[in-house]
């Protein structure tokens, strides 16, 4: 097997064990990202405050809608997850092969000192993480909308029911009694069953095959999270191995732990830089139901942007950023170290299989 096809198997594995510890905190982000709300006022006027703390919001969401909540749109989730490691991997290590060599060959011309330098990583995995985007992001489309679903649900109904209130506000005492039992019915309502089939028709039908690709502006800028988070990661990989070794190219291979906190810090880094963009991102492929009004529902990139800043400032684009952050330099680390485990397993049961092969091979 190549190297590529190792990294890239070893990648979708890792990815979907990091997907499945970390999915409940993904689905309460998602939606506190497309969760719409106006600028924060200076005066309180002694309002409660209520608990937006990400564990209360998960107990929460477990409370009302129990696993199938916190675990909505897991299916194509990790489906997405193993395409996009796979594909991202596969690629950087192709990438990365055909730079390496290059830089060696460079090197030995006396015009370098024969390594890839922070530049190269970067745009390495820039074009890996492009051409992921463009093959993977209806999965993600999905994925969100199946996250946001109930959220949407519920917005439609409180919509509804106030539209409800004001007509019995104005209707006589005969319209009163029909419309009491129209909201009794609102109220009894129960969210419809969604599954990925329903998702696939919902964004069909609001906007054909270009829905599927709802977000990618913000998704292909986005490129320079993972972008960040590998320069990040293979230039302090580069220096502990220096460091240890004592040699500018040593082939001594980091631990696991090593492996996880680097994973851990690249990640946090290319988090708090690139946040905003995700943001937006979850805003446009979420149901635009989720925004009460017309000024909370956006037509593209620019737009989302402009309507962000005018009415909830730049407050909107950082929520849920510390559920994030817990989320994704956790999943990171957690990817990182069991693909780098992967690796070496697959590299070692070769070896194996070549010592086994090699005796018999000679005596035929």
């Amino acid at each position: 097997m190549s190297s590529a096809a190792v990294n890239g198997l070893a990648g979708a594995g890792g990815g979907i064990i990091a997907q499945i510890i970390t999915y409940p905190l993904q689905t309460v982000n998602t939606r506190q990202q497309t969760e719409r709300s106006a600028k924060k006022k200076k005066a309180n006027n002694g309002a409660a405050v209520t608990d937006t703390s990400t564990l209360f919001q998960m107990l929460q969401l477990f409370q009302t809608e129990g696993w199938g909540g916190l675990y909505s749109g897991l299916k194509p989730s990790l489906i997405g997850t193993a395409a996009s490691q796979g594909i991202y991997y596969y690629f950087y290590q192709i990438l990365k092969n055909k730079v390496e060599d290059l830089a060696v060959a460079r090197g030995k011309k006396g015009l370098g000192d024969g390594t890839v330098g922070m530049f190269s990583w970067l745009g390495i995995a820039a074009v890996a993480g492009s051409i992921n985007v463009l093959l993977t992001n209806p999965i993600w489309v999905l994925v969100t909308r199946m996250q946001t679903h109930t959220q949407a649900e519920k917005k439609i109904m409180e919509s509804k029911k106030e539209l409800l209130l004001k007509d019995v506000a104005r209707a006589n005492s005969i319209e009163v009694s029909i419309l009491k039992d129209r909201l009794y019915k609102l109220d009894s309502e129960k969210p419809r069953p969604y599954g990925t089939i329903q998702a696939v028709r919902e964004v069909y039908h609001e906007s054909g095959i270009r829905g599927f690709w709802k977000g990618l502006v913000p998704t292909l800028i986005m490129v320079c999270n993972p972008s960040i988070q590998f320069m990040i990661y293979e230039t302090l990989a580069k220096r502990l191995r220096s460091k240890r070794s004592g040699k500018e190219l040593p082939k001594k291979n980091l631990t696991a732990m090593e492996v996880f906190l680097l994973g851990a810090i690249a990640k946090l880094g290319a988090t708090v830089v690139t946040y905003p963009l995700l943001v937006v991102k979850s805003r446009l492929q979420a149901k635009q139901e989720i925004g009460r009004n017309v000024m909370s529902r956006y037509t593209g990139t620019i737009d989302a942007i402009i309507k962000m800043i005018r009415y909830e400032g730049l407050h909107g684009f950082y929520k849920g950023m510390g559920t994030k952050i817990v989320q994704s330099v956790f999943a990171a680390s957690v990817l990182f170290m069991v693909k780098e485990e992967l690796v070496k397993f697959v590299v070692v049961l070769i070896a194996r299989s070549r010592t086994m092969l090699g005796p018999s091979s000679k005596k035929r």
